[in-house]
């Protein structure tokens, strides 16, 4: 029978839990074992009777939940390049979020195991990949939990207001880039009552941002390669870079809050709000930075915290998910339920490297770094 090991998670700040209750009864009922260390669940909030009353076991510890797992599944790949992770099993599964910060020594330490590791992050964005799809699960609470946070700094209404005492225009909403995120934060923004604008260079966005009710704003000549084969952002050339930087900067001294979305997987978020652009903004106004974790789209983000720059507050939470940890468990636990569909076949385990969706995902393997662009980062690095 194979075992599927949740370990709490160690980082600082972090809610979330990879396997809820209901996520725990789905695998046992496929036959699976289902292993979770005490209090892995407690802050999203799970506790761990409720994963027990669904049948799963309870370990005393990460180092159990390891070494008797033949699948381990985490929110955020382990950052650490020793402990609890060299008590895996040789050919064991490891299934997480492996962001830009988890260390090189850490995927060194994961091929040397015989481990084979998972970027749920990586998910190509194809149809039959979507119930997988991590990243854009997590995108969505970011993107809603944005509005939300600039709603409650703004010094003013969202919607518009017709009282007694006068009447309050609504505010002007500007979101850049048209992603997941992006388009939720257009919906939640809309519902809430105010304009909304959104920037984005692929042209392909354009109908779903006017379909939320939003304006779409893009460049005079809209580049066409703007994704990757599996549907990420690429980085543009210089000369789109500096389009944008314009376009957004004329837009925002007439804007009550911008929200920033632009990643480039395994890069640094490109800087689309200078610090010129920020002192050309209305006192009072809010801009809520969702690429904080990868430096930040606004010159003056600080990572982590929030900042009052030129009068212009600056939210750049890292933590935004965690937030928000029930419901982002719940998605994150069925991305990774479906996930196992491919992994376990017929009650063993089984890496079809042929499959798109395991060939995309798939860091290490057989004691290798197979996915390239790892491999070339850990052998420069």
């Amino acid at each position: 029978m194979i075992t599927v090991g949740v370990p709490r998670e160690a980082a600082p700040g972090e809610r979330r839990v990879a396997l809820t209750p209901d996520g725990a009864k789905e695998l046992l009922s496929r036959g699976l074992r289902v292993l979770v260390e005490a209090g892995a669940g407690e802050a999203a909030p799970f506790t761990n009777q409720q994963y027990l009353d669904v049948g799963a076991e309870i370990a005393s510890d990460a180092t159990a939940v390891y070494s008797q797992s033949e699948v381990v599944l985490r929110v955020n790949g382990p950052k650490e390049a020793n402990g609890s992770i060299e008590h895996m099993q040789k050919g064991a599964a490891l299934v997480a979020m492996f962001d830009r910060n988890v260390s090189l020594d850490t995927i060194r330490v994961l091929a040397a195991q015989g481990v084979t590791a998972f970027a749920l992050n990586l998910i190509p964005r194809i149809s039959r990949a979507q119930s997988m799809d991590a990243l854009s699960s997590m995108s969505t609470i970011a993107g809603y939990k944005a509005v939300v946070l600039a709603a409650e700094r703004l010094p003013r209404f969202l919607p518009m207001l017709m009282t007694a005492a006068g009447t309050l225009p609504p505010a002007r909403v500007f979101i850049v880039g048209a992603g997941v995120a992006g388009l939720q934060a257009i919906a939640t923004a809309r519902r809430l009552g105010a304009l909304v604008e959104a920037f984005d260079v692929r042209p392909a966005v354009k109908e779903q941002v006017e379909s939320l009710g939003a304006r779409f704003v893009g460049l005079p000549e809209m580049p066409q390669e703007t994704e990757d084969t599996s549907g990420y952002a690429k980085e543009v050339s210089e000369e789109v870079h500096r389009q944008e930087l314009q376009l957004i900067a004329e837009r925002l001294p007439k804007r009550d809050v911008v929200i920033t979305t632009a990643l480039v997987p395994g890069k640094r978020a490109p800087i689309l709000i200078t610090r010129d652009g920020v002192r050309s903004m209305q006192p009072g106004s809010v801009i809520v930075d969702l690429a904080a974790t990868a430096g930040g789209n606004c010159e003056a983000t600080s990572p982590g915290e929030t900042v009052v720059v030129d009068d212009v507050t600056i939210i750049g939470n890292t933590d935004l998910i965690s937030t928000m940890a029930m419901d982002a468990s719940r998605m994150y636990s069925k991305n990774l339920t479906e996930f196992l569909r491919l992994l376990v076949q017929d009650g063993a385990l089984a890496f079809d490297v042929e499959d798109e969706i395991i060939a995309g995902t798939m860091l290490t393997h057989e004691g290798r770094i197979v996915h390239e662009p790892t491999r070339l980062m850990v052998e420069e690095g």
